[in-house]
């Protein structure tokens, strides 16, 4: 249940034996290794050294470990890039993002597509049936620093090509994208340029069109790996590393290709990055937000189709956050417990051993920069080992009662067109997703479409696009489902649906909305009724014969309810989301408890997971059979209990 990154070309090869026994005495059953390790694998075209990596992998299994292996396209070697320069991305502004960190090549190159297919099946013959491999990772992040995303020569030709088969002609394609505005309409593919670096805005239909473009990039890149290594690798399975509030590209989409995702945990650093207030900022800053993990644990098991490791887990402070405080002694094992109680399969850390060179060198690891010295980190992860043994198998994992639907596109299309400077999608969800958890309920994630049989509860917190998948799955579902503004407000072609929002769903929720308002900060409008509270941000004019739950000073709906589909016509504050949230779950009849911001539940099995972030401890229901902790969960403690 333990694993963690591990670089043996960092180290002396003397080293190798011994770091490999401590993992194994310390609870530490996979390692992964060799996702940046192409210069050294082949320094120079057609010259390969991989005896450093045959006795790397001895070395790790012989110890009674598993190894992960990565394949190494993150990171493209000097002399390839010198070779093939055009394998480089390119940014918005035109200039070419160059050889010298990672990520240095863009999804649309052919040459690259090529090089990458050659080096993973080298790698894949020569490693694929090896004992100790007990799985790959394809590649590193996708997308990580912005690279989804490339504006490059290689870029549009793709580009000119994937029009050219989703549209056919250029009559359909001007008429999809209403080229007829501003005298856009184009004569032939070959005209279609590149959405940017025009005086004003860019046509939001071209630009929705290319990220789902490059989005599918990513994943047919992805697909070509996972087919390589499937062919030469049996048996083995295939992850990649998701990251964290990363909408660039479609996980569920790429995630069809795995067995098993996974995703990098840094709550701190994540914390650091996420638009909280100031008061948020300075309470969280040691600990991380409460849900910050949790959210993502519960959207990559959702991306794995119920199966998700940590493959990189935050050992104490790391490098690249605007501020990197030391996490507060016990966040690294609450972490890992929190994890594990929301069904990953292993956590990883990341890394083994701090780096004293290069970009990484202030990144924590398990260990100090020396040959054997464990970081705080790497001492509190020496503890989850014991306690994993002494507690045995987990139980296995059920449905939750609560699911929410995340889409990408939501993300995409909100951001091209987000009418009001501070709608964040991420945000969106990441809050309605706080208030239901702040009840205690557990959650699951899953796309637009998805099953949504024998859920409670369902929320969208914005679908701009209901596709007819989706309105299928919305029109079969039992539960209560709420949706939120901007939810049914798009075509495809990303024009305003025929009859206004919420589009598909007009006869679904009984509503259309004939305006809408960006709410600048400090306006807010109040909303009272079975709920109260204010809507800051965005607020809807909504026409209406369903039931109103609750209006707006000027006796406009803002919650309204037609059978089990309620809409709420606005961005909520604290209060009115909380308030939202409680009211629905009363109607679900599902049991609640109400908890403090610093305490979260997680259920797995019969068990009950306690986990407190705050400063002050916090009792526990009294008569509950404890299996782990006791009866008062301490700060940056957890408690565990059989039901």
């Amino acid at each position: 249940m333990l694993g963690v990154c591990y670089y043996p070309e960092h180290w002396p090869e003397a080293w190798w034996p011994d770091d490999a026994l401590r993992m194994r005495d310390m609870g530490i059953s996979f390692v992964r290794i060799g996702e940046f390790a192409w210069s050294k694998l082949e320094p120079k075209r057609g010259v390969y050294e991989w005896g450093w990596l045959d006795r790397a992998i001895e070395v790790l299994g012989k110890a009674g470990l598993k190894v992960v292996l990565g394949t190494p396209t993150a990171t493209p070697p000097k002399w390839l890039m010198d070779e093939y320069p055009e394998i480089a991305p390119v940014d918005e502004q035109g200039n070419t993002r160059g050889f010298g960190s990672r990520r240095h090549y863009t999804f649309s190159s052919e040459v690259y597509h090529a090089e990458s297919a050659r080096i993973v099946e080298m790698l894949a013959k020569r490693y694929g049936n090896n004992p100790a491999i007990a799985g790959w990772q394809t590649d590193n992040e996708y997308g990580c620093h912005l690279t989804v995303l490339s504006w490059g020569k290689q870029d549009l030709n793709a580009f000119q090509n994937y029009l050219r088969k989703t549209y056919q002609t250029t009559d359909q394609l001007n008429e999809a994208w209403g080229n007829v505005f501003w005298s856009m309409d184009v004569n032939s593919f070959q005209e279609i340029s590149l959405p940017i670096l025009t005086v004003t805005e860019t046509n939001p239909a071209a630009r929705l069109d290319f990220w789902r473009f490059q989005s599918g990039q990513v994943v047919a890149y992805d697909k070509m790996q996972c087919d390589v290594i499937r062919k030469h690798s049996p048996g083995r399975f295939i992850t990649h590393n998701f990251m964290g509030f990363f909408n660039e590209f479609d996980h569920w989409k790429l995630a069809e290709n795995l067995d098993i995702a996974s995703w990098d945990s840094y709550p701190v650093g994540f914390t650091q990055q996420f638009p909280f207030s100031d008061e948020e900022h300075v309470k969280w800053a040691t600990t991380a937000h409460p849900d910050i993990a949790s959210f993502h644990h519960d959207l990559y098991r959702g991306v794995g189709g119920g199966r998700f490791w940590v493959m990189e887990q935050q050992p104490g402070p790391v490098n690249w956050a605007p501020w990197n405080p030391v996490p507060k002694p016990g966040m690294i094992r609450l972490w890992t417990w929190e994890a594990l109680a929301h069904g990953a399969e292993v956590v990883s850390y990341f890394r083994w051993r701090q780096a004293p060179f290069a970009q990484e060198q202030m990144h924590a690891g398990l260990n100090m920069p020396g040959l054997s010295e464990l970081s705080v980190g790497g001492q509190e992860a020496t503890a989850v080992g014991v306690e994993l043994k002494q507690l045995g198998t987990l139980p296995a994992f059920q449905q939750a009662p609560v699911a929410i639907v995340y889409d990408y596109e939501a993300s995409w299309i909100t951001r091209i067109q987000p009418q009001g400077q501070d709608f964040r999608y991420h945000e969106l969800v990441f809050r309605w997703y706080e208030a239901v958890r702040r009840l205690g309920l557990d959650v699951d994630f899953v796309p637009p479409g998805h099953d949504l049989k024998n859920y409670k509860l369902v929320l969208v917190p914005s679908l701009p696009l209901v596709s007819d998948q989706a309105l299928e799955a919305f029109k079969r579902a039992e539960a209560i489902i709420i949706y939120g503004p901007r939810t049914g407000s798009k075509t495809r072609n990303f024009a305003i649906p025929e009859g206004l929002a919420p589009g598909p769903l007009r006869n679904l929720l009984g509503l259309r909305v004939t305006q809408v308002s960006s709410l600048p900060p400090g306006v807010v409008e109040q909303v009272d009724g079975k709920i109260s509270g204010t809507a800051e941000r965005w607020r809807e004019y909504v026409e209406t014969n369903s039931k109103v739950l609750a209006r707006f000073e000027n006796n406009d709906a803002a919650l309204i309810q037609n059978n089990n589909h309620i809409y709420l016509s606005c961005w909520p504050d604290e209060t009115l989301l909380h308030a939202t949230m409680e009211l629905l779950v009363k109607k679900t009849k599902l049991n609640i408890t109400k908890l403090p911001p610093h305490i979260r539940l997680r259920k797995r099995g019969d068990l009950t997971f306690v986990f407190n972030y705050g400063t002050k401890s916090w009792a526990i229901p009294k008569g509950k059979k404890l299996v782990m902790g006791g009866p008062k969960v301490p700060p940056q403690g957890l408690t565990i209990w059989r039901n």
